[in-house]
C-alpha cells in the first residue's frame, strides 16, 4: 500500500482555502462554530443511512452520520445560528463519490424557512466559486417529466416493473421510497445541475426524516436537496419542532429497521427532550464538503481531495 497522500499538496492547499473561506463567511455573519461528539449512544434511525457501531466498556456507541441531533440540542439551549465543520461516518459507503468517512458542513439558521436557506446555500457556494445561477425544481414535476410518474399515485407495482427493467435485481421486494431513490440516483439526478445549481424541493412526506410537513400539502415535506453537475451536494430541512411527531417517526423507523434485521439503535431521548423544551423555528442544511471541493477543482473522485483514502487510513 502506498504511504503517500491520495491528494496532491496543491489540492490540500486549495481544500484548506475553501475551509478558511467558509469559516470567514460565518464569522462575518455571527454564526458560531461548534463541535459535537463523534461517538454517541444513539445515531440516525433511518434504515437508508447505516451507522458504524463501536463497542466500548460502557456499552455500544455509534459514529455519528450527522451532527444534527446534537446541534438541535444546542439550538434549543439558545445557541442562535451555528455551524459545524468536520467528519461524519456512514457504513458501507465506498465508491467514486462515497467514502465511509467524509467531511460535512452543517449549519442552522433560526428564523429562516427552507426557501430562504436555499438562497443562503447558493450565496455560500457562489463565494467558493460555484455558479451564481440557481433554480428551484419540484420533486413531483421531475418524476412526471422524466418518467411519467405521479409520485403520490403511480402504483408501486408499476415502479417495481420499471426498476426491474433497469436491471435492479431486487426491485420486486423494494418499498416505494427505495424505488423513488433508485430513479433519482440513476435517471433524474444525473440530469440536474448542469447549467447552474438545482434545488429539488417538495419531497414526499414519507421521506420527511427530521423535516416538518408542508402546511399547504401534508403529502410533502419542507425538505430540499441540492444538485450540481449531477451530484447531490446538500440536504436541507425546515426543521420539525414537534417532539411527539418526532417520537412517532423514530418509532416507525425503528420498526422498519427491526423488520429488516438491522442493528437496533436507541432512540435519542435527549433530542426529544430538547424538542419538548422548545426548538426555535429554524432551517438547517448538511453539505458534503469533499464532493463540493472535488467539483470546484474539476476532480473526478473523492480520493483526489482527501489527504488519505479509507483504504490508506
Amino acid at each position: 500500500m502506498d504511504w503517500r497522500p491520495s491528494a496532491t499538496l496543491a489540492m490540500l492547499r486549495r481544500r484548506a482555502q475553501v475551509l478558511a473561506t467558509i469559516r470567514a463567511r460565518f464569522a462575518r455573519q455571527g454564526v458560531l462554530e461548534v463541535e459535537t461528539p463523534l461517538l454517541a449512544r444513539s445515531s440516525c434511525l433511518d434504515p437508508q443511512v447505516p451507522s458504524i457501531g463501536v463497542p466500548l466498556a460502557d456499552g455500544q456507541r455509534w459514529l455519528q452520520t450527522s451532527p444534527e441531533n446534537h446541534m438541535k440540542r444546542l439550538l434549543a439551549a439558545g445557541s442562535g445560528p451555528i455551524y459545524r465543520l468536520g467528519p461524519v461516518f456512514r457504513a458501507g459507503e465506498r465508491g467514486r463519490w462515497h467514502a465511509p468517512e467524509f467531511c460535512m458542513l452543517e449549519w442552522y439558521r433560526p428564523g429562516l424557512d427552507a426557501p430562504a436557506l436555499m438562497a443562503d446555500v447558493a450565496a455560500l457556494l457562489a463565494e467558493l466559486g460555484a455558479p451564481r445561477s440557481w433554480r428551484r425544481r419540484r420533486y413531483a414535476d421531475l418524476y412526471a417529466e422524466q418518467l411519467g410518474w405521479d409520485v403520490h399515485a403511480t402504483p408501486t407495482a408499476q415502479m417495481r416493473a420499471w426498476a426491474a427493467g433497469q436491471g435492479l435485481a431486487d426491485a420486486g421486494a423494494l418499498p416505494r421510497d427505495a424505488l423513488l431513490d433508485f430513479a433519482m440516483g440513476t435517471v433524474i439526478g444525473p440530469t440536474l445541475g448542469q447549467d447552474g445549481l438545482d434545488f429539488v424541493e417538495g419531497y414526499p412526506a414519507s421521506q420527511a426524516a427530521l423535516a416538518r410537513l408542508d402546511p399547504a400539502d401534508a403529502r410533502e415535506a419542507c425538505r430540499f436537496e441540492l444538485y450540481w453537475r449531477g451530484l447531490e451536494l446538500a440536504n436541507g430541512f425546515h426543521e420539525l419542532a414537534d417532539a411527539e411527531e418526532q417520537r412517532q417517526r423514530f418509532a416507525a423507523e425503528a420498526a422498519t429497521r427491526a423488520a429488516a434485521g438491522q442493528d437496533e439503535i436507541a432512540v435519542d431521548d435527549h433530542l426529544l427532550d430538547a424538542l419538548a423544551a422548545g426548538l426555535p423555528d429554524c432551517s438547517g442544511v448538511a453539505l458534503g464538503l469533499d464532493r463540493l471541493i472535488a467539483l470546484l477543482a474539476g476532480a473526478e473522485r473523492l480520493d483526489a481531495v482527501q489527504a488519505f483514502t479509507w483504504e490508506q487510513a
